[in-house]
C-alpha cells in the first residue's frame, strides 16, 4: 500500500499557508487561522490538501509515535500502558510520573539519569495542585519524561552511552532518524532541539501523515502495530484525563491521534486514511476542529465528531460564536455556530 522508498528532504522555505479556520462571532468572521491540512485516502494518495503540505516543518510531539516505533525496533520491550507513555505528551498526573519511574526502574536507572528539562505538570489543575503543595519542577513531571525514560532504557539494552543520549550523533538518535525517514518516506530536512531537549526532525506535513498511516496499517505484532495498539488502548496515558486527543481516540473506533505544540495534529485509521494539520500561528483552539473536519472529509461519521467541531466563543457568558473549519475543508459544518 505504502512505498518504502525514501525521497529527498522537503524544501526549507516559508510555508504557503492558507485559511483553515474562522473565528466567528455573531455571524461575522472576527479572525482567521491560517495553516495547512492534508487528508490521505486508503491508498496513501492525497484526497485533499489546503495550504502547503510539502514544505519542511517541525512535527513537534506529533512525531512521538514514530520515535517510539524506532525504540521498539531497537529492542525496547515495553507494551501496553508503559509503551503508550513512551509516546506520550502526558499531563503530569501521578500515574504518568509513576509510569516513567517504572520504566527507569526496569532499566536499573533513576530520575537522575534523565536529561529532559525539569518542569511542572502540563495539566493546569495538576500544576496548580503542585504549586499549592510547594512541589518543585521535576524531570519526571515534565510532559516528555516517558519518552526520555524509554530512550534511556533503549540505550541501556543496547550498551549505548547514557549521558549523551540526546546528542543527534548518538546511536539512539541516529536510529530514530533512520526510522523517521523510513516511515515518512523522505529525508530529514533539518535537525534542531525540541522543548524537552531531544533532537527534533523536520519533515513535511505530507510525510507526517504518511508515517501515521504506516503505523496504523502495520501487521499485528510489528513495532508499529504495538505502538498504535498501546496508544489507542491507553489513550489517557498518551495524553491525560480530559485531553482532547484522548477523547478523539475514544470517539472514533481504531483512530490513532497525536498532538504537538505549535498547532500540530495527526490522526490515522487502521485502513490508512490519515489527516495531518499544522496551524500557522500555533493556536491550539484551531487544531482539533480543523483535524475533525479533515477526518469527516476522510469519511469518518460526522456524528462521531460533533463534539470536536470547535469551542464556543462567549459574550456575556453566553455562546455567541465559535472556531470553525473553513468551508473548503468542512462544506457541511460539523457544529452549529452562532
Amino acid at each position: 500500500m505504502f512505498s518504502s522508498s525514501v525521497a529527498d528532504a522537503p524544501l526549507i522555505r516559508e510555508p504557503l499557508h492558507a485559511p483553515v479556520a474562522h473565528l466567528i462571532r455573531g455571524g461575522v468572521v472576527e479572525g482567521i487561522h491560517y495553516g495547512s491540512v492534508v487528508v490521505l485516502d486508503t491508498d496513501g494518495k492525497v484526497q485533499l490538501q489546503i495550504g502547503d503540505i510539502e514544505a519542511a516543518f517541525y512535527p513537534r510531539s506529533a512525531l512521538k509515535p514514530v520515535q517510539a516505533v524506532a525504540m521498539v525496533r531497537a529492542g525496547l520491550p515495553l507494551d501496553g500502558e508503559l509503551l503508550s507513555l513512551a509516546a506520550a505528551s502526558h499531563s503530569g498526573e501521578e500515574r504518568h510520573i509513576a509510569g516513567a519511574r517504572r520504566i527507569l526502574e526496569l532499566a536499573g536507572l533513576t530520575e537522575d539519569h534523565l536529561r529532559n528539562v525539569p518542569d511542572m505538570p502540563y495539566d493546569p489543575a495538576v500544576r496548580d495542585t503542585w504549586v499549592r503543595e510547594g512541589r518543585a519542577p521535576s524531570r519526571l513531571a515534565q510532559n516528555c519524561s516517558g519518552k526520555h525514560a524509554a530512550m534511556l532504557y533503549t540505550c541501556k539494552l543496547n550498551g549505548w552511552s547514557l549521558d549523551d543520549y540526546l546528542d543527534p550523533a548518538h546511536p539512539l538518535q541516529q536510529a530514530i532518524a533512520e526510522i523517521v525517514e523510513d516511515l515518512t518516506g523522505q529525508r530529514v530536512a533539518q535537525v534542531t532541539v525540541d522543548g524537552c531537549g531531544a533532537p527534533l526532525f523536520s519533515v513535511s506535513l505530507h510525510g507526517l501523515a504518511r508515517a501515521a498511516a504506516r503505523v496504523t496499517t502495520a501487521v499485528a505484532g510489528t513495532p508499529e502495530a504495538r505502538v498504535a495498539d498501546a496508544m489507542r488502548t491507553y489513550a489517557e496515558t498518551a495524553s491525560g484525563a480530559g485531553r482532547d486527543v484522548a477523547a478523539l481516540m475514544r470517539a472514533v473506533p481504531g483512530l490513532l491521534a497525536k498532538d504537538g505544540f505549535e498547532g500540530v495534529q495527526v490522526a490515522a485509521l487502521p485502513d490508512g486514511r490519515a489527516v495531518a494539520v499544522k496551524i500557522a500561528d500555533g493556536a491550539n483552539r484551531a487544531r482539533i476542529p480543523v483535524a475533525a473536519a479533515g477526518l469527516a472529509r476522510a469519511g469518518v461519521d460526522p456524528e462521531l465528531l460533533t463534539e470536536f467541531a470547535g469551542e464556543p466563543l462567549l459574550g456575556g457568558g453566553e455562546p455567541v460564536g465559535c472556531v470553525r473549519a473553513v468551508r473548503a475543508l468542512d462544506p457541511v459544518p460539523l457544529g452549529v455556530c452562532a
